[in-house]
């Protein structure tokens, strides 16, 4: 063991409920943000730096950490996006030919306050009985009732607009800008996979900021629009959703991803809700309802969109389903060239079961 006496680290609940680590590193630190945990075995750099997860302390399920350290390339975004992360075991040394850096220096280079020995089986077991919701985690231990007075003014993510918080200031290019077709995509969270994905396809993509206007992504002369994946509550992203209804209206190739999925419903009349403890993981199984056949997928969302509304609609189709929950997991619109799911093909943990939706958005914008 690298550090043989560490910080004393608790991690606060909104509720008061408290559990008990010990810092990374021996460092001193406290972190806000809505308790939420991941069931993926490995991938936890792209987890942590994936902008839907803007604002949230991750819990880890896979007991060990760090294991095989950190690779430049092997990032989503920029730098690390969440707010802190919780786990049982961190490993200090890492045992991986391709990496490049210890997940401690990592988290050192992007400063991100990280407690580990936490009984995390407890933790999650807590969650899913009691939701996600907001907590702080600090070795502050000596000021519990400061820490619950500031962790009670700490804004809920229920109502709460983030995509704004990861979004690029400018637009920018993505892909061969010799390529056959060009696709304008919305970045209110994008991940860089997802820029892969498309790319590769014979694709050039302007990325827009989250609030550019229908007029400012046609200005590129695209063959199809995208809308991303992306952090917090859909409902606020009103510009994001008059965007969704023009290119609908005229009818043009759409398709979106996790939070684009959802600002689509949103501009069919379709509300969204947040959910109890959300789906975070790459192992959930969802079921094509079109071909009948399963998907293992890759998932990081707090909210759904209504099932009972989109079924009841009239212009809209629900082309997948979640078979945990029975959650809507893909739409299509019955007479638009527009469809969306709510996981990420582009992570392809299947691994590449869902990798036909990239496809089927280059097909429909060959058939425009």
């Amino acid at each position: 063991m690298k550090y043989q006496k560490r910080q004393i680290a608790i991690i606060l609940l909104a509720d008061g409920t408290i559990f008990y680590g010990k810092s990374v590193g021996n460092k001193q630190g406290t972190a806000f943000g809505e308790v939420c945990f991941n069931t993926g075995m490995t991938g936890y750099q792209e987890i942590f730096t994936d902008p839907s997860y803007f604002g949230q302390l991750m819990v880890t399920t896979n007991a060990h950490i760090g294991n095989y350290g950190t690779n430049a390339d092997e990032v989503e975004s920029d730098s690390v996006k969440i707010a802190g992360l919780i786990c049982k075991n961190f490993s200090y040394d890492y045992s991986r030919d391709a990496a490049d850096s210890s997940l401690e220096d990592f988290l050192n280079t992007n400063n991100l306050f990280a407690i580990s020995d936490v009984d995390t089986r407890a933790l999650v077991s807590y969650i899913r009985d009691h939701g996600a919701m907001n907590a702080v985690i600090t070795t502050d231990v000596d000021n519990i009732d400061q820490l619950k007075q500031q962790l009670s003014e700490f804004p809920s993510m229920n109502g709460l607009e983030l995509a704004s918080k990861v979004s690029t200031k400018e637009p920018y290019y993505f892909g061969d800008e010799n390529a056959t077709y060009k696709v304008s995509a919305l970045d209110i969270g994008i991940k860089k996979n997802i820029l892969r994905n498309i790319a590769k396809r014979d694709i050039y993509v302007k990325v827009f900021p989250y609030n550019a206007t229908f007029e400012d992504l046609e200005s590129f002369n695209p063959d199809g629009y995208f809308l991303s994946n992306g952090p917090g509550d859909p409902e606020p992203l009103v510009e994001a959703q008059a965007l969704a209804k023009e290119i609908i209206k005229r009818d043009l190739p759409l398709f979106g991803i996790c939070l684009g999925h959802q600002v689509i419903a949103l501009a069919n009349g379709v509300s969204t809700y947040k959910m109890h403890n959300g789906h975070r993981g790459i192992n959930h199984p969802v079921k094509n309802l079109k071909t009948g056949k399963g998907e293992i997928t890759s998932q990081n969302h707090g909210f759904a969109v209504n099932r009972e509304e989109a079924e009841s609609n009239l212009d809209l189709e629900v082309t997948h389903v979640h078979l945990n929950d029975h959650t809507v997991a893909g739409l299509a619109m019955k007479s638009k060239n527009c469809f969306s799911v709510q996981y990420h093909p582009e992570a392809s943990p299947g691994p590449h079961d869902s990798s036909y939706l990239f496809d089927q958005f280059i097909e429909n914008i060959k058939n425009n």
